[in-house]
């Protein structure tokens, strides 16, 4: 049955949350948000394409710093209101230049800074 982005449950703004996780290491690199267009991009371009919800815009993930996010596999939730994308990533996935956003752990009440893998 072939796919198609509007099947997807998309909150009152048209957007969905798109996790992205590396495809070898298995990694939660980050969380950003896509709208119909941008599921079509990436399926249609093979490079990983979200709305930016600050800027209003597409973005294209790499497309200026160089750091691409290749679509390796999509999935979708149960609920069809979450998307899982399998990547492969080129440089770091986060703005802050570490290879995954997710780097502040909470232990024992405390944030604690991770050191970065890579």
């Amino acid at each position: 049955m072939p796919f198609d982005p509007a099947s997807l449950a998309y909150d009152a703004r048209g957007l969905i949350p798109a996790i992205a996780q590396d495809h070898d290491s298995g990694t939660v690199l980050m969380l950003a948000w896509m709208n119909a267009d941008a599921v079509a991009r990436t399926l249609a371009t093979g490079r990983v394409t979200y709305w930016s919800r600050s800027r209003g815009a597409f973005w294209e993930k790499g497309a200026t710093s160089g750091n691409v996010q290749e679509l390796v596999e999509m999935r979708i939730d149960c609920d069809r209101d979450a998307l899982l994308l399998r990547v492969r990533q080129t440089g770091p996935a986060c703005h802050t230049g570490r290879r995954s956003c997710f780097f502040t752990a909470l232990r024992g009440g405390e944030e604690a800074v991770l050191p970065d893998p890579g």
